[in-house]
């Protein structure tokens, strides 16, 4: 079951713009990496929303396969909704109240 497009929640897309952000002030390349990163990201989970297992507050999390260590952590319901951009060693469950 492919999807189009997930909605965003606004404070996902602000954790999207501070790790790029983050990156960017290091490294353009570094930054553009990330990006690539999340993009690959959403892709797999519009694929096949339903590889990832229920976590937490009934969420799922796609664990970046890449160096950068990050979750795209989404809902699915009638349609994907990623809830964060969340760092692995930045404070867990941050995102629970959205």
């Amino acid at each position: 079951m492919a999807l189009s497009e997930p909605r965003w929640h606004p404070e996902a897309i602000r954790d999207a713009e501070s790790a790029r952000n983050w990156y960017a002030e290091r490294s353009p390349f570094v930054a553009r990496g990330f990006l690539l990163a999340l993009d690959a990201a959403v892709s797999a989970v519009m694929e096949a929303p339903h590889r990832w297992p229920k976590r937490a507050h009934g969420c799922r999390h796609y664990v970046f396969t890449s160096r950068y260590p990050f979750s795209l952590v989404y809902r699915l319901e009638f349609v994907v909704e990623i809830v964060a951009v969340a760092h692995h060693r930045r404070r867990p469950e941050y995102w629970a109240g959205r």
